[in-house]
């Protein structure tokens, strides 16, 4: 099912007496039960102010036309959404409703912050097939519940998205990136600190342990970038040998964001968020084929062979997803980590609330 419009959608949510599996682009390769509803026919921009940096899209926008649309303006989007298509294997296109839905955030999060922190206002389908709106146009208008923030990273379980307004950026006018080769993790993650704890405005903390290289990325205007730059560079040459290049990071930091080391990989892979700190001693529990490193050591991307289950090797806290691998593995372990009692029952609650019959993507999360 296609809806083209909004009431379409509410519609089809409305009547439907069985699960559904919403849908957006379908580049996450999901496969849940229930017969599959796709926003991709809501279609368009709605508004776009560039003077104000204020964007309104209907969900089933693809974020390549919304990317072209902004640079026209020198604009872009901040939380630099990844792209999964080339880590699982898919096609399709990516959506702004599906970036918003699962709270898509790059690289640069550690600086600009995640794209939750960008929404301005959602319109949404919930489980009742009522049609409900929160926020607005601008970052001041938010009243009662916050259910802009609460749809993002929902992954359709509250509601099915169908508009969103969020805030924009201008583009920086020079980048520049430091590399720094440490083949010890427990550096790699001190100089990542050490840069992140600086003074200059760092938009990018990554290692990649196969290649043992620390990347180090700033922005901005072209003479404060060359000023950070180099004193970045002087700073971080006590942990290893330093290079330093600008204006040609593109290409390193869309495989940092796109996890390109793990492309055409045989395995599963799995998205581990932890305290910097705590990377250090987890990585070897993972008994991973493969690691990188993103958000200064707080995000842990693992490949490991089919079938693993990288939850039970945690040794520190965390929390760990399930980004890819067979429907069975899916099945017997789940995508998302269970959560404490007293926030799954906040969870549950709320899913009730929202999507009574349970049928938006249910068993997703939880």
């Amino acid at each position: 099912m296609t809806p083209q419009s909004e009431a379409e959608l509410a519609e089809i949510i409305a009547g439907a007496t069985a699960p559904l599996a919403v849908s957006g682009g379908g580049t996450r390769g999901l496969s849940m039960g229930g017969e599959t509803l796709s926003v991709a026919g809501l279609n368009g921009v709605t508004l776009y102010e560039p003077g104000a940096l204020t964007l309104v899209v209907q969900a089933g926008t693809s974020v390549e036309e919304v990317q072209a649309l902004l640079a026209g303006e020198n604009q872009r989007l901040a939380f630099e959404p990844m792209d999964h298509r080339g880590l699982l294997g898919t096609t399709g296109t990516p959506t702004m409703g599906g970036v918003f839905a699962a709270n898509i955030s790059g690289p640069r999060r550690i600086q600009c912050g995640a794209a939750r922190d960008f929404l301005l206002g959602v319109r949404f389908v919930d489980g009742r097939g009522a049609v409900l709106s929160n926020g607005g146009r601008v970052m001041k208008n938010v009243t009662g519940y916050d259910l802009v923030k609460l749809m993002a990273g929902s992954h359709g379980t509250l509601g099915v998205l169908s508009e969103v307004s969020l805030k924009v950026l201008p583009c920086s006018e020079a980048c520049a990136t430091v590399t720094v080769y440490v083949a010890d993790l427990g550096l790699a993650v001190a100089a990542m600190s050490m840069a992140l704890g600086s003074p200059y405005d760092v938009t990018g903390a990554a290692y990649d342990p196969a290649l043992a290289t620390v990347h180090i990325r700033v922005e901005g205007f072209e003479a404060s970038v060359t000023y950070r730059a180099e004193a970045l560079k002087e700073a971080l040459g006590r942990f290893g040998e330093v290079s330093l290049a600008h204006g040609a990071g593109d290409a390193l930091w869309k495989g940092i964001r796109d996890v390109a080391a793990f492309h055409d990989q045989p395995g599963d892979v799995w998205r581990i968020s932890v305290k910097p700190s705590d990377a250090i001693a987890l990585a070897p529990a993972l008994q991973a084929k493969g690691l990188l490193f993103d958000w200064g050591g707080g995000l842990i991307w693992a490949l490991v062979p089919a079938g693993s289950d990288l939850r039970s090797r945690l040794t520190v806290p965390g929390h760990a997803t399930l980004v890819r691998a067979s429907t069975q593995t899916r099945a017997e372990l789940g995508q998302f980590q269970s959560q404490p009692g007293p926030l799954a029952a906040i969870s549950e609650g709320l899913r009730r609330q929202f999507d009574p019959h349970g049928i938006l993507n249910p068993g997703l999360m939880g």
